[in-house]
């Protein structure tokens, strides 16, 4: 899930000493150098662990990582996976990925447009009638593409009131083993009026993507759920992605997830909300992943494997004053790569995926703390860019080898800030 600036938590406090930085890698791959003898990728291996290990430093408990390459995979982790044992983070930990859902959901309505079963521009109306109404909503005026590339104008459930005291702060806590229907979220979004008449401006809206994965249902008259295992985790493999439904549970292996659940930026106490009810997020962010299966994921997207040329080129247009395609977010490095991925934040963890837009070079990385994104676009920047980082001690990294298939000061311009509750 992703909220718009506003909503963001901004403290960030000194909870874990640099002393609890830990790293979980195997054994090296061959590496590739330039003319010079000078190793890209272990420059920004290396520059990522040190990224990895200020953000640890500022607070958060832990931080796992894989970089995919044509040259291997590599894998990193700083801090603790779990606070009261002080168990490191895992290499090949799972993590609810939140709003990295959405470009799954966005794949699979781009594929049904593809077998002919809708239109982007279909109305919302025409696949649910009467369900868009409300505060000035009105279904018949807004398309498939507007809630895809969130130009909609529909209103975010999680900014409702009564919705965010219940499901947010401070109601989280007591509520968060409560099944919650896509419908309680649509009908908290239409109690309150659009925040822009359609197609007139970019608004992130979790919204938007309820109404998708419902109109994917109709659609298929299947489950979001069987849509996208059947057409996107089952062909690429990705096992260790899980489809949670109603499930409270963490699938093994995992580490803690923890949450300040509080907008006090003085706040200290911190508590371990690793099991909720996945319901609570749905299509616009149920998904449980790891950094592997993610990277095989927006690897196949931009290597044409899950999509047609006009579909994937389709995905990565976005409108006038946006950065946000249909279900991804195009970056741009100091370095002057261009990135296209996906943040997720929810109550407890932190994360975001990016590829080059050759799908050659892929990155995914979690946070299991919600409170602070500091360090985010400096990861995504040493990555890409080996950007060197003043002040950071050195790390240690490796290579293994694996299938190339399977703010800040950073020059990356994303929506990172935003992607806290």
């Amino acid at each position: 899930m992703a909220v718009r600036p506003g909503r963001t938590r901004t403290s960030v406090v000194g909870l874990m000493a640099a002393a609890l930085a830990a790293s979980v890698f195997t054994a090296p791959a061959q590496a590739r150098s330039d003319d010079s003898g000078h190793d890209p990728d272990r420059t920004a291996h290396r520059e990522t662990q040190q990224a990895m290990e200020a953000i640890v430093r500022g607070g958060i408990p832990g931080v796992t990582a894989q970089a995919l390459t044509e040259d291997g995979v590599w894998q990193g982790t700083a801090g603790v996976g779990n606070l009261k044992t002080g168990a490191p983070r895992g290499a090949n930990d799972r993590f609810r990925v939140a709003s990295i859902t959405k470009t799954f959901v966005a794949t699979v309505m781009l594929q049904l447009e593809s077998e002919g079963r809708l239109d982007l521009d279909d109305t919302v109306e025409t696949w649910l009638p009467g369900v868009v109404r409300g505060q000035g909503h009105d279904g018949r005026k807004i398309t498939v593409r507007q809630l895809l590339n969130h130009t909609s104008g529909v209103f975010d459930f999680i900014n409702d009131p009564a919705y965010a005291a219940k499901y947010l702060d401070p109601g989280f806590y007591q509520h968060r083993f409560e099944t919650r229907t896509p419908q309680v979220a649509v009908a908290a979004a239409m109690s309150n009026p659009p925040t822009s008449a359609p197609g007139t401006e970019y608004a992130y809206s979790n919204t938007n993507y309820v109404l998708a994965a419902l109109i994917m249902e109709e659609v298929t008259g299947s489950t979001y759920e069987r849509e996208v295992r059947n057409r996107i985790i089952k062909p690429l493999k990705l096992r260790a992605t899980v489809m949670p439904g109603n499930s409270s549970l963490m699938p093994r292996p995992s580490s803690r997830a923890y949450s300040k659940l509080s907008r006090d930026p003085a706040a200290t106490k911190i508590y371990d909300i690793t099991l909720q009810n996945a319901s609570q997020t749905w299509a616009e962010g149920d998904i449980i992943s790891n950094a592997g299966d993610l990277n095989r994921f927006y690897s196949a997207l931009m290597k044409g494997k899950l999509l047609s040329p006009r579909q994937l080129k389709a995905m990565k247009t976005t409108p006038p004053g946006s950065d946000y395609g249909l279900g991804l977010e195009r970056l741009t490095a100091s370095c002057g790569k261009t990135l296209w991925g996906h943040g997720g934040g929810w109550i407890g963890s932190l994360s975001y995926a990016a590829t080059t837009g050759d799908g050659r070079h892929a990155f995914a990385f979690n946070l299991n703390g919600d409170w602070s994104s500091t360090g985010m676009l400096e990861t995504l920047e040493a990555q890409f860019c080996g950007t060197p980082s003043a002040g950071r001690e050195g790390g240690t990294e490796h290579n293994s080898a694996g299938d190339a298939e399977a703010g800040g000061t950073s020059g990356i311009r994303s929506s990172i800030g935003t992607i806290m509750r």
